[in-house]
């Protein structure tokens, strides 16, 4: 982790948690941000309780200051129309969310999105204000043949023009897909490696304005027993976090990791 900038862990739900289970998992997720100082804290729900999750969250915010970001899964890039089955940007906002996450390898591999239309989602996210967490990451095939910081950097010089006008607002998640759901993960190493390719791809295009306080995330099979080892490499700011963030104890263990690398463990 750089000083310079806030970590932040963020569980994507995914298909789980869509009603009443949801708000108890969200709750349970801010009483434990109550004794981290230092880590910003975010939840993606499904779409179904995206809105009573926020609201929860508002009012615990308000009552006890105990502060969880809340992330949509998805969005269309358009503001409305005739998208059955999509979200907008607007929606998303009015539903309490002030986060989105664009470009996860599910979306890429299973509904054929393409870096172009990621792209144009990171605009138009940006355009109304939400945190965009755009993820980027290679295939098994691809590491295998030698070509993870060709597609890598391919992906997010797809969103660099909104990356930069987003000047830190914009996040991006390295989620090798070889490593989602499966136990795999990349060494910390191998994790630093392309983190800093694309912290340098950022300098090179955007100079240090944009470099220094974009944060980059590693998703893959993070857990508590390897998140400290993760995120104590330098360009590694934080997780976004899969299957282990829909279990109470496990998410708390990997925000426990993080808090304790910025000192902010009670």
């Amino acid at each position: 982790m750089n000083p310079r900038r806030i970590p932040l862990i963020a569980g994507n739900w995914k298909m789980h948690h869509g009603g009443a289970s949801g708000l108890d998992l969200a709750l349970e997720v801010a009483k434990l941000s109550r004794e981290l100082r230092g880590v910003e804290v975010v939840v993606a729900p499904p779409f179904t309780v995206l809105a009573a999750v926020a609201q929860s969250l508002e009012e615990l915010a308000e009552q006890r200051g105990l502060l969880v970001g809340v992330a949509g899964q998805n969005m269309h890039f358009e503001e409305k129309g005739a998208f059955t089955g999509e979200v907008s940007a607007p929606m998303l906002v009015d539903a309490g969310c002030r986060w989105v996450i664009l470009g996860h390898s599910e979306r890429r591999q299973l509904f054929g999105e393409t870096d172009e239309l990621v792209a144009r989602k990171t605009k138009a996210a940006l355009e109304h204000k939400l945190h965009p967490i755009v993820c980027v990451g290679e295939t098994l095939e691809e590491r295998t043949a030698g070509k993870t910081l060709e597609v890598v950097l391919r992906q997010v010089r797809a969103a660099m023009p909104a990356l930069i006008s987003a000047r830190g607002a914009a996040v991006i998640a390295y989620e090798p897909v070889w490593a989602i759901g499966t136990g795999k993960v990349a060494t910390p190493a191998d994790a630093q490696e392309v983190h800093a390719a694309i912290r340098a791809e950022l300098l090179k295009e955007g100079g240090d304005a944009i470099a220094t306080p974009t944060r980059i995330l590693y998703g893959g099979s993070v857990k508590p027993d390897n998140a400290r080892a993760l995120l104590a490499q330098t360009d590694i700011d934080g997780a976004l976090v899969g299957g282990a963030s829909l279990d109470v104890a496990q998410f708390g263990g990997i925000l426990q990791a993080a808090a304790a690398l910025v000192g902010g463990a009670a």
